[in-house]
């Protein structure tokens, strides 16, 4: 029995173990692509890529040869040998174009969805597209393909916002519907004013002007009076209230910041980033505000759970997952984030690569 269990989580836990460590790639001074991938530096080919993308779990690519691969647990797969024109890359998904057929590469598998494709959008593990041959909108998800809108005419719908695990839209009865965990949801029978879309979340004004939070297949009002302005993160709404508070919606519930209009603000993932009513530089993330910087830094990268910027000083830092590194005060030629992988330029193509707290080159 004893061993039972233990091949079962096993089988479990490893493929989840394999896609939880984010990914990164750089061409070193030979020329030759490098992919950093759970602390190892592996070499996936001998030429610089002309096009290349990272995602969570995969990194697409054409070649010198303009061959399409990507880069998937551990290994390097030639997809087609020059047919790709386009391609988009999410945490999980590839969505990719050989002139008008649509393809989506999922979990080492390719999927063509559609002959005649003009209009998709990809979030990190639902493609939602326009085919062109049926007109019909389809949603890719988990494996399956969904129908969605379906109208003769072949016009294509007014607003359409996708991201992570879900979409939401007004559809050609003008009524506002959300996409999540394969089913369609019936959210308002009427156009909505504005929303905006992140991992499992929606906000919107609605018909009213009440401001509506769709979480995880609840729906609260939170506001009787529309927001001065709003964004929406992963399971995360920051707004600026009728009133002038600026609050957050996280865990079901509100939280207020304070009686203040911040000059800045963004909300990217799982976090909020802001200016405060003395110019600090704070973020809210999971529930708690972390103050960062006395100041408002000109330029930061936000992705997923991370911040970076070069402070005032020169220092190169690092808020990550409610930590904050110093990473290094050296000359810089560039310095990039992807998901919470800090990769950072110190010469002519010399890379390292900081994450949780380590340096690898």
């Amino acid at each position: 029995m004893f061993a039972r269990v233990l091949i079962f989580l096993i089988c479990v836990l490893t493929p989840l173990l394999s896609i939880s460590q984010p990914l990164s790639q750089y061409v070193n001074m030979q020329n030759q692509v490098m992919v950093w991938d759970n602390g190892l530096l592996r070499k996936i080919d001998y030429l610089p890529p002309l096009e290349v993308k990272t995602g969570r779990s995969v990194i697409p690519y054409i070649d010198n040869a303009r061959s399409f691969k990507v880069y998937y647990g551990g290994g390097m797969k030639v997809l087609n040998a020059g047919f790709t024109t386009e391609f988009k890359v999410s945490d999980n998904l590839v969505a990719f174009k050989n002139n008008t057929a649509l393809n989506v590469f999922d979990k080492g598998k390719t999927k063509k969805l559609s002959t005649f494709c003009e209009t998709y959008y990809l979030g990190d593990s639902v493609l939602l597209y326009f085919d062109g041959i049926q007109s019909q909108y389809n949603a890719y998800y988990n494996g399956q393909i969904y129908p969605i809108e379906g109208f003769l005419a072949g016009e294509a719908l007014e607003v359409v916002k996708v991201t992570d695990n879900i979409a939401a839209y007004d559809n050609y009865a003008n009524q506002f519907r959300i996409f999540y965990k394969g089913q369609i949801i019936a959210q308002e029978d009427y156009a909505v004013n504005s929303f905006e879309v992140g991992r499992s979340t929606v906000a919107y004004i609605d018909i009213n002007r009440l401001l509506k939070i769709f979480h995880d297949g609840e729906t609260f009002i939170v506001e009787d009076f529309a927001p001065n302005s709003y964004q929406v993160g992963d399971n995360v709404v920051a707004y600026v209230s009728n009133d002038g508070y600026f609050k957050v919606f996280y865990d079901n519930s509100i939280e207020s910041i304070g009686f203040f209009t911040p000059s800045e603000y963004r909300v990217v993932d799982n976090m909020v980033a802001f200016r405060d009513q003395s110019g600090y530089f704070k973020v809210f993330y999971k529930g708690k505000v972390y103050s960062l910087e006395s100041y408002y830094p000109e330029k930061y990268l936000m992705q997923y759970h991370s911040i970076a910027y070069v402070n005032r000083i020169g220092m190169l830092r690092l808020f990550s997952m409610g930590e904050t590194y110093d990473v290094t005060n050296a000359v810089l030629e560039d310095w990039e984030l992807t998901y919470d992988v800090l990769k950072y330029q110190v010469g002519k193509n010399m890379f390292r690569i900081f994450y949780k707290g380590r340096e690898y080159h």
